[in-house]
Formats: C-alpha cells, structure tokens, sequence
C-alpha cells in the first residue's frame, strides 16, 4: 500500500512537472551533442569553468524577470537599474578609493552596499508607478529604464568608469566554485523558499493567477507589487555589481541585449506571460540551455570556418529552441486534455 501510494506520488510529481522533465532532457541532450560534436574541447573544465562564470551575468537577471512576471506584469528596466548601480558603484571606488592602489576595504564595502541602495530605490519607483499610480508594467517599466540610462549617461558622461576594484568579485573564486556562480545559486536557494515557502510567495502566484480574486480574499496587492517591483530592483542591482567585476568597467549601455534575453529564458522555462505560473528550477534550466547552445555554437562555429559568425547565429537558435519547447508543452498539453475528456465523460452524474 506505501508503494502504491509512492509510486502515485511520482507519477503526479511527473505529470506536473513535465515541462520540467522536458527542459531537463533538452539540456542534457544539448551538452551531450556538442560533447561529441567538440571532443576534448566542449566537455573540459576549462570550458565548464568558463561557461560558469559567464551565465550569472543574465541568469541573476532573470529572477527580476521570474519574479515580476508572476505576478502578471513585467520589469523591462532591468538592465538600466543594472548599470546605474554599477555607476555608483565604479563612482565611490573610483573617487574615493582611487585605482592606483587598493582600496580600503570600508571603501570597497561602501561600494557594494551603494549598489542595492540605487537599485532598491530604481525598484520602489517602478513599484509605485504599477501599484499607486495604475501604469501599465510594461510602459512604466519601459519608461524607466531609459530614465535609468538616461541619467546613466547624464553621470558618466558617455565614457565607462573604469576600475579593477571588484576583479576579486568577477574573478575569484571559493573551493574552485566562481564566486558568481556562488551568488547565483544563493538567489536560486532564496527564491525557491520564498516562492514556495513564504506568505509573500503565495500571494504572489495569487495575484498573478487571478488579481481580482487575489484582492477580494484580503490579499493587500498594493503592497504585493510594492515589494515585487523593490525585489525586482535588489536583484538587478547584484547584476549590476556582477557587470562591474566580471567587465572591470561600468557604462551605461552594458549588456542592451540581456533584457530580451532574460524575457527568452523566463518563457522557456514556463513562466506564464500573463502570471501565476513559473518555477525556479525552470528558469534555471532555462539559463544552461541557452547556455550550453551558445557556447556550442561559438566553439563549433570557430572549428568550421574560424570565424564567430556563430554570434549572429545563436539568436536563430535561441528562438528555434524557445519555439521548440512552446511546441512540445502544447501538444502535451492537448493530449492530456484528450485523455481527461473520456474519463470525465465515464463519470455518472450526481
């Protein structure tokens, strides 16, 4: 009888989560493909190496993305809030602890701490503009992000502030683990408690399924957008401290493709566009497909022809993959449709 009701476990577990298993599987058969396509140059470590200390840069942006789009809208100003932080932050490493010598490391301390300080308040605007004001996410958020980069510009003058203050960050690395790595699999740990384990969480998957619903069940969603919109801008502003270590520079036009980018993986690992749906594991996922398709590409591309033409490429195999899976869950999902169907139609009516 417990193995019966264990095995009915993870067959629920199975039949929810396809989408997952589904992501899971193409991942492994990407690395897997490339590792025959590229032997002694794909599956090496210093291809893994390489690989991990390049995907937290978009891969912590995309929990702004996850988060926001939960709850039915979207933050477009990511990569602005990103920018501005590491501004303020290349701005107090610079002025005051100087790149001729090491900073001291209150100097350095202040600098990190800036950063969420600028993004929390780039997030609380965007908050209060969906929450208070009424606008529609994607114009609020798309008008702030070219505020943010906007006075980005304004700041630095159209030049980068170079520092190599934060390289220890960027560079370094605990037990062989890259520090950013770290970080990233801090945020997943976070997220995946407070999504699944939080009151927070709840009422977020509440709002984005049903706002209405949500409102009437004593659900203050004023506030749920509040903190959403602030999480959202804390998250971007870790990228951005991301930005500076990994580039050793800030400016104001660092990483313009990675909004789309994040919006992609978001999808691609299953989260609803009009909210209250999505995972951590999926977006995840997400985040070492695309991965391991554009290393690929850029090793394969430069093996064939010796050229890196595979950059123009790449974003054909994004959106083919991204097709491929959309493709996938909704035949899946009509043929579990079909198969309730008759068991509904096999049930007596009371």
């Amino acid at each position: 009888m417990e193995q019966t009701a264990k095995r009915k476990t993870f067959a629920g577990f199975a039949r929810g989560d396809s989408h997952i298993l589904r992501l899971l599987a193409i991942a492994i058969l990407i690395f897997i493909a490339f590792s025959f396509l590229l032997p002694g140059k794909f599956f090496t470590i210093r291809n893994m190496q390489s690989m991990a200390v390049q995907f937290p840069e978009f891969g912590i942006l995309a929990f702004a993305i996850l988060i926001t789009m939960l709850t039915g809208g979207i933050d477009l100003s990511i990569v602005g809030t990103a920018n501005l932080s590491a501004i303020f932050a290349a701005l107090i490493l610079t002025r005051l602890g100087g790149d001729g010598a090491p900073a001291s490391p209150a100097v350095v301390a202040l600098a990190i701490l800036a950063a969420p300080v600028v993004g929390s308040l780039c997030g609380l605007l965007n908050g209060l503009l969906v929450a208070r004001v009424g606008i529609t996410p994607i114009l609020a958020t798309l008008g702030t992000g070219s505020l943010f980069t906007g006075l980005s510009y304004v700041i630095t003058g159209g030049p980068a502030i170079t520092t190599t203050q934060l390289a220890f960050i960027g560079n370094g690395s605990v037990l062989g683990i890259p520090i950013p790595v770290i970080v990233f699999a801090a945020l997943v740990v976070f997220f995946s408690v407070t999504l699944n384990r939080t009151a927070y969480g709840f009422n977020v998957y509440m709002l984005g399924t049903n706002a209405t619903a949500a409102r009437f069940s004593g659900i203050n969603t004023t506030r749920v957008l509040l903190r959403t919109y602030w999480l959202a801008g804390l998250v971007a502003s870790i990228a951005g401290v991301i930005f500076l270590a990994r580039a050793n520079s800030a400016k104001p036009d660092y990483g313009a493709s990675f909004v789309l980018l994040t919006v992609l993986i978001a999808i691609l690992g299953g989260v609803s566009y009009t909210g209250g749906s999505g995972s951590v594991s999926g977006l995840v996922l997400a985040v070492l497909c695309l991965q391991f398709l554009s290393t690929g590409l850029n090793m394969l591309m430069l093996e064939l022809s010796g050229s890196s033409a595979a950059i123009f490429f790449r974003q054909f195999a994004w959106g083919a993959l991204l097709l491929l899976v959309m493709a996938l869950n909704y035949y899946s999902q009509k043929r579990r449709e079909r198969n309730r169907a008759p068991s509904q139609e096999a049930t007596p009516a009371a």
